[in-house]
């Protein structure tokens, strides 16, 4: 079961969201908060595996809520999802260095919300072509603002090839498929790519790929 924490300082919204999820057997809303201060709190004390976050709220506004999360040592199991309109690239740019493991545009369909959070929930980096597409455009700008995209020259042939399909939105599982191995085997890979380009997480590596022109938006 992932359980999940809603922050949105609209109560419309997250009555839609828990709707929605609550018709999920894997899924399980355990809170909401409308302020991002009230959903660091809820982090802390439920521990979710996932918090679908607004980058937009009172008190504390989407952005410091995920970095306050990320850099917990007690939550280290719990990932942030953010919901955006991508009307304010600043906000991605922030939400992204401040430990953000996907982004999801508000107009996405049930779906995609549910798949963002189980890939979220998994390790994985989730990053719409819209989102993608913004982000490496603003960061490729921003030296400095992540790892050196020059360490990803230390990955062997194999790392670089599954570091491609990660930065084009692939699940472990699916490039598994791809290069005829087990999960286990890409699970490795993605591990020492991590380790060797010094990112934090999937997201910062699918943002290095772009930067180092191993894959082009």
């Amino acid at each position: 079961m992932i359980r999940v924490v809603l922050a949105d300082d609209q109560v419309l919204i997250r009555s839609g969201l828990r709707a929605l999820l609550g018709a999920e057997a894997k899924i399980s809303v355990v809170g909401e908060a409308g302020t991002g201060r009230e959903a660091v709190a809820l982090a802390q004390q439920l521990h979710p595996d996932v918090v679908v976050m607004d980058l937009r709220m009172p008190d504390g506004d989407g952005v410091w809520a995920t970095r306050s999360i990320a850099s917990d040592p007690q939550l280290t199991r719990t990932r942030v999802l953010v919901l955006t309109t991508f009307d304010n690239d600043e906000f991605l740019i922030a939400a992204l260095r401040a430990g953000a493991s996907g982004f999801l545009g508000k107009g996405a369909d049930p779906e995609q919300l549910v798949q963002a959070i189980q890939v979220v929930d998994d390790g994985g980096a989730l990053l719409s072509p819209t989102a993608t597409r913004q982000l490496i455009s603003h960061v490729v700008r921003r030296p400095g603002s992540l790892p050196d995209p020059a360490l990803l020259g230390s990955l062997t042939p194999r790392e670089r090839e599954v570091v491609a399909f990660v930065a084009q939105g692939l699940s472990n599982a699916e490039i598994a498929d791809h290069l005829v191995v087990s999960p286990l085997t890409v699970k490795t890979h993605v591990a020492h790519a991590l380790g060797k380009a010094g990112a934090r997480d999937r997201a910062q590596l699918v943002v290095l790929a772009y930067q180092s022109g191993l894959v082009r938006p």
